[in-house]
């Protein structure tokens, strides 16, 4: 049996992340990382915050905070956070770490020593007004590509074009604003991506149909326009350091110009992919109490003990070129040789933007609904269940209050929430909250046992698959069928005049909560564990339900409890007051 090993592309430690975020990468990975564990997988979920870059150091500086501090603090936040959404990481590790710090350095001497990496001198943007270096993301100016005016000068946000800060139309400081700013050269090294290109591309084409189009396409856009090398340092204090010191001498024989390289670090899109190898290491280390073993976390990288590993990756679409092109390039120069090469993905998950009202959510213009003011208006599993069954797979989506309203009553409440507390409230004051003995399975329970495992064999399918709207609405049909299940067997009728036929309908309906508690849980566990105490079953690792015994989960004779309400609807005066909060229809799109 397969192991399963997942990755959701890293959140930066900047600001606490809104519903987008989620949407594109932390909760489907989530999903699918409880949905493995149920099927009883060996699973590894790992995350991490990317802590490395300007943008930390300009709001740490904001803070009053060094960067380490900053981000120690941002961190707790975030960990948090993802916990109180359910988020079921295995390990939510940081790209500052010492374990990052050392398979970068390690990482980029190997590249140097196989001859994949190159030192060049190239032109850096310098504000005068700010003085100091300004890395691609703090020049801002109008792409080239598309002419949206508030392109990054390492990527445009509109068109997902990698850029350059020379690229620029009319560039500008971030920090400042100010257009003073001038070329200087600098010394920097460069990963030879091109030399990858012909691999990458035999690579891509072979996934197409496999991974979705959105990332292939992607992937093939970019190297279609002509694989460019990319420099994977920069000027500034805040990174990994890239201590060239110890390095041995490339191919033609040259050795690093270590004074030239003095004071630089690496790129933040250079270290943060590494820090999914370097998060399974913390997690090992935190396993032990100290220093892990190697073997004890290389087994889920390295080849060949990670052979029957199945790699997973979880991205928004502006992820997918440093994920499809540069960092498999890294993995494929290290690998070169190697006697243990480092595992690339299997299969890569991308998913479209999440809008809110046609304008972006977005972290620096504080536009859309953020995870912590999430949880201050409603329990998770509301924004689980919402988010999952809309996820942004073949098209962007859209958040829109009226519809989360009418979508999370209709589902959770009037479905879910109302079969539970209908047949609970049944049992215990008409069956003392015992679950039925006696009676045989009737023409509408044949039928019931047909559909259900028809439908969990199709919901387990797309689970599989990873294609969460239709498991999504898989789940909801099983829901469904119980209802009608209850409404044609009608037990407080059957009560009048057959009992035991009271007793079969009862115990039938008790057995789908059971049912629905297991193949729920990935997607709303908190209730999901709930609805299973409530019926005295567990839910979890191990416990996805086999289609063939999907109705025999209970023993007559245990007790049940009906729950306190599941899912309270939300009031049409709730959503005007968080219109009136965040905005509606007239949000602006960024």
């Amino acid at each position: 049996m397969s192991r399963i090993l997942i990755t959701s592309a890293l959140p930066y430690i900047n600001g606490i992340k809104h519903l987008g975020t989620l949407a594109g990468s932390m909760l489907p990975a989530d999903v699918y990382a409880r949905f493995q564990r149920g099927r009883g997988r060996e699973t590894l979920y790992i995350c991490a915050t990317d802590e490395h870059g300007t943008p930390t150091e300009l709001a740490a500086a904001e803070a009053g905070l060094d960067p380490a501090t900053f981000c120690a603090n941002a961190h707790a936040v975030q960990a948090d956070l993802g916990a109180r959404f359910g988020l079921s990481w295995d390990h939510f590790g940081r790209s500052s770490s010492p374990q990052n710090h050392l398979q970068t350095q390690m990482f980029a001497r190997q590249l140097w020593e196989g001859g994949f990496l190159e030192e060049r001198v190239t032109q850096q943007v310098y504000s005068r007004a700010d003085r100091r270096f300004l890395p691609d993301r703090y020049v801002i100016g109008t792409c080239p590509h598309c002419g949206y005016e508030s392109a990054r000068g390492d990527q445009c946000e509109n068109c997902t074009r990698v850029l350059d800060p020379a690229d620029l139309l009319h560039p500008r400081s971030a920090v400042s604003g100010s257009t003073d700013i001038e070329i200087r050269d600098s010394k920097h090294l460069f990963l030879r991506q091109s030399l990858f290109s012909d691999r990458l591309r035999e690579g891509i084409e072979a996934r197409k149909g496999r991974w979705p189009l959105l990332v292939t396409s992607i992937a093939l856009k970019w190297l279609d326009e002509g694989l460019q090398d990319r420099g994977i340092t920069r000027d500034l204090d805040w990174g990994v350091p890239v201590n060239a010191a110890d390095w041995g001498p490339n191919p033609e024989g040259r050795t690093p110009d270590v004074e030239g390289l003095a004071g630089k670090v690496f790129y933040v899109w250079f270290d943060a992919p590494i820090e999914y190898i370097s998060a399974t290491a913390e997690w090992a280390d935190a396993r032990a109490g100290g220093k892990a073993a190697d073997a004890d976390w290389e087994r889920w990288w390295r080849q060949p003990v990670a052979d029957d590993v199945t790699y997973v990756q979880f991205m928004g679409k502006d992820n997918v070129p440093f994920h499809t092109v540069g960092f498999p390039c890294t993995l494929m120069g290290v690998n070169e040789g190697a006697n243990a090469p480092w595992k690339l993905v299997d299969e890569l998950k991308g998913f479209n933007w999440l809008d809110y009202y046609g304008g972006r959510f977005s972290t620096s213009q504080n536009r859309g609904v953020f995870m912590d003011q999430a949880l201050e208006l409603l329990p998770p599993d509301y924004w689980r269940w919402w988010i999952v069954a809309n996820a942004p797979e073949t098209s962007d989506a859209t958040f829109v209050w009226e519809q989360f309203q009418a979508q999370v009553n209709a589902d959770l409440a009037d479905v879910l929430g109302n079969f539970v507390n209908r047949i609970l409230k049944f049992t215990e004051t008409r069956f003392e909250g015992v679950v039925p003995a006696g009676g045989v399975d009737g023409p509408l329970e044949l039928k019931l046992r047909a559909d259900v495992q028809a439908k969990l064999v199709e919901l387990t399918g797309f689970m599989e698959a990873r294609e969460f709207r239709k498991s999504s609405a898989a789940l909801r049909q099983l829901w469904v069928l119980g209802n009608q299940y209850l409404t044609e067997a009608a037990p407080w009728t059957a009560l009048k005049t057959d009992p035991e036929r009271a007793g079969v309908a009862v115990r039938t309906g008790l057995n789908l909560v059971a049912l629905f508690a297991r193949v729920a849980e990935p997607f709303i566990p908190f209730t999901a564990k709930v609805i299973g105490e409530s019926v005295g079953v567990g839910v979890g690792p191990g416990l996805w339900p086999d289609p063939d015994r999907a109705l025999e989960l209970l023993t007559p004779g245990q007790t049940v409890k009906a729950p306190e309400v599941l899912f309270r609807k939300i009031e049409d005066t709730q959503v005007a007051e968080w219109r009136e909060r965040f905005g509606g229809p007239e949000v602006i799109p960024a």
